[in-house]
């Protein structure tokens, strides 16, 4: 029983000993940290720009940023944060991620089939993965297992999905897909290009069948500086978008609104979802609230 009494003992002193140092040399926490930090989150996404939520808390309160920049932030939270801050609360504008690219299984067409590790980045480095298009989704939920609020669903026909009601726009899944698939926009703007890639028609229709063909029918059929075309890509001006109706002018079928399905064709050679050698990617669901 000594020692299990001396052992007590010993814990009691060390105990006493680093309160007595807390209180005497401790620094002293800021009671707008822990006021600030309680409204937070905690989903540390890394979309306002700092490390986490503690590191956002203390540079508000240290006045190295301002509220408003935490994407998941609602805006009576954002007013609370302000009052306490005692500054203007400053809105930022709702923003979302888009998977440019119409390239499923049912429209992009194989080079081969990937039997490898089930990861974007993995994938792209052998050989550019299954898919004939080097600009297209792989579709093996990268992107999705990145996102920390579930707001990407890998589908059944092997694309990334972003669904708009759950997606806050904290840009993890930007930065993580090896191909620049994903761009984040104004959640306000409805009119997306689904494609990503540049290249000229004749080889885009080798590969694809949901691709951009270059015609300009869309910047005709919009205001001056609403549709842009780089090479043989459109892509849309979010600062100055065009209306819901531009999106009747693509004969590709590839400017659509963002929750409007891809109604491309299948090619006929479409190839099977299941190769002989291997398992395609499973699908990932989305979160629910």
């Amino acid at each position: 029983m000594t020692p299990v009494i001396v052992l007590t003992v010993i814990g009691i002193l060390l105990a006493l000993a680093i309160g007595l140092v807390l209180k005497f040399f401790g620094a002293e926490v800021d009671p707008k940290v822990e006021q600030i930090g309680a409204l937070m989150p905690g989903a540390n996404c890394g979309g306002c720009g700092f490390a986490g939520c503690n590191d956002y808390v203390n540079a508000m309160v240290e006045g190295r940023a301002k509220p408003g920049l935490c994407p998941s932030m609602n805006k009576s939270t954002l007013a609370k944060v302000s009052e306490i801050l005692g500054v203007v609360a400053e809105e930022k504008e709702p923003r979302m991620a888009v998977v440019c690219c119409s390239g499923d299984d049912n429209h992009a067409h194989r080079s081969a089939f990937y039997n490898g590790v089930t990861d974007c980045t993995t994938a792209n480095a052998v050989a550019g993965g299954g898919k004939a298009c080097p600009y297209g989704c792989l579709g093996m939920g990268t992107c999705a297992r990145a996102c920390p609020f579930g707001a990407i669903e890998i589908t059944s026909a092997g694309i990334a999905k972003v669904h708009r009601e759950i997606c806050v726009g904290c840009g993890k899944c930007v930065a993580v897909c090896p191909r620049h698939i994903i761009k984040l926009v104004p959640k306000k703007v409805d009119v997306h290009v689904f494609c990503n890639s540049p290249e000229p028609f004749k080889f885009k229709k080798g590969v694809c069948t949901g691709a951009c063909i270059g015609c300009r029918k869309c910047v005709r059929a919009s205001k001056p500086g609403q549709m842009n075309i780089t090479g043989f890509l459109a892509s849309v001006n979010y600062d100055d978008a065009p209306d819901a109706s531009v999106v009747d002018a693509c004969p590709a079928k590839c400017l659509r609104l963002t929750d409007a399905p891809n109604p491309v064709p299948v090619h006929a050679s479409a190839p099977s979802l299941a190769p002989t050698t291997g398992k395609p990617a499973p699908a990932i669901e989305p979160a629910t609230k």
